[in-house]
């Protein structure tokens, strides 16, 4: 895959957000996904983290654009009804939905996820206040992402950090909940996919 000429490291927001929607739209899954999420039905959704995120590491290193990737996040932000049911209802929908999509679609409600993590991750997190709440723990600054299309098929971003640090390829941690042990093996893995990652030493 050809590499584009110009670079989004240090550009304006607005024209990384130009070229990220370009460079996202190039990977026919996330477009297929990105076109069809409003059909959910779902009031606060992103489709977010890795998947955007490593679309562009792939763009900019030349290679497939799903290579490297495990799933889709699908979040969202539902804090009315925080059982299982509820969430697995837009689960199920989801499924159907995106069934010839080639990738897992993940979904999970961001309200919620206080509910499971400690049995997950071995200890507690506070309840997140908003999906945009939930992104800015996301554990790099690079994939704190999670983007929409708006009516007019315009990308809504959402990024707390910024994109340079996605555009530079720099893999940093965020410290708000991630721990030195989970930051590490994420970059162990990733190294292992796109070598040319520029890694942040937890310090």
């Amino acid at each position: 895959m050809e590499k584009r000429k110009d670079n989004a490291y240090n550009l304006d927001l607005q024209s990384q957000i130009q070229i990220l929607q370009e460079v996202l739209f190039e990977n026919e899954v996330l477009r297929e996904v990105l076109n069809r999420s409003s059909s959910l039905e779902v009031e606060s959704y992103y489709v977010g983290a890795g998947c955007i995120t490593q679309t562009v590491w792939n763009y900019l290193s030349g290679n497939q654009l799903n290579y490297g990737i495990q799933d889709i996040d699908f979040v969202y932000f539902d804090k009315v009804d925080l059982s299982y049911a509820n969430e697995d209802k837009i689960v199920k929908k989801a499924y159907r939905l995106f069934a010839d999509i080639p990738l897992k679609i993940d979904v999970k409600n961001q309200a919620r996820v206080h509910l499971w993590y400690k049995k997950h991750f071995r200890y507690e997190i506070k309840p997140y206040s908003s999906l945009e709440d939930a992104i800015n723990s996301w554990p790099t600054t690079a994939t704190s992402i999670g983007v929409r299309l708006d009516a007019r098929g315009n990308l809504i971003v959402y990024a707390p950090f910024g994109l340079n640090d996605l555009f530079g390829k720099f893999v940093r941690a965020n410290k708000v909940q991630i721990t030195k042990e989970i930051y590490e093996q994420k970059v162990f893995r990733w190294l292992s996919i796109w070598p040319d990652l520029k890694i942040i030493p937890w310090g």
